[in-house]
């Protein structure tokens, strides 16, 4: 059976279900503002509790990459994600589940092989090449600021 490209492409809109754009965006919009505002409740917190501006920040952070991980193990923040989108997969959130996603999926190999060896299969790169970024940024400002 020979199918003409016009009719190829027929076929295809057909079976291909419609892009709902806006939607999409508004979810992405909703769920990354709920998680950046939950950041800032936590922000919020911590300097009332006697944090420095700095303080708190940093532990605004690791308590959303805790809570990220958390709901990654437990499945819940990929469900988020179905919902969600880029929302979640932009902040800080999306990074720790990026690296604990993988992880999960290799358990039941064991503990070394499995999840220590799997957990920065997504996430490796980009942290040997920030990491290698940040080095090489630092020793040109240190360069400059001697001259």
């Amino acid at each position: 059976m020979t199918v003409s490209k016009k009719e190829y492409k027929t076929m295809a809109e057909k079976a291909s279900p419609g892009t709902t754009y806006g939607k999409n965006m508004l979810m992405a919009f909703l769920f990354g503002g709920t998680i950046c505002t939950l950041g800032q409740v936590f922000q919020n917190w911590y300097l009332s509790l006697g944090l420095g501006k700095d303080g708190a920040a940093a532990f605004e952070s690791m308590t959303l990459v805790a809570l990220s991980a958390i709901l990654t193990a437990l499945r819940v923040y990929d469900n988020l994600a179905k919902y969600g989108g880029a929302g979640t997969l932009v902040p800080i959130t999306g990074f720790a589940n990026s690296i604990v996603s993988p992880a999960m999926e290799f358990k039941s190999e064991g503990y070394v092989i499995g999840i220590g060896s799997k957990m920065f299969m997504i996430a490796g790169p980009v942290l040997v090449y920030g990491t290698a970024a940040s080095v090489i940024y630092g020793l040109i400002l240190w360069f400059f600021h001697l001259y």
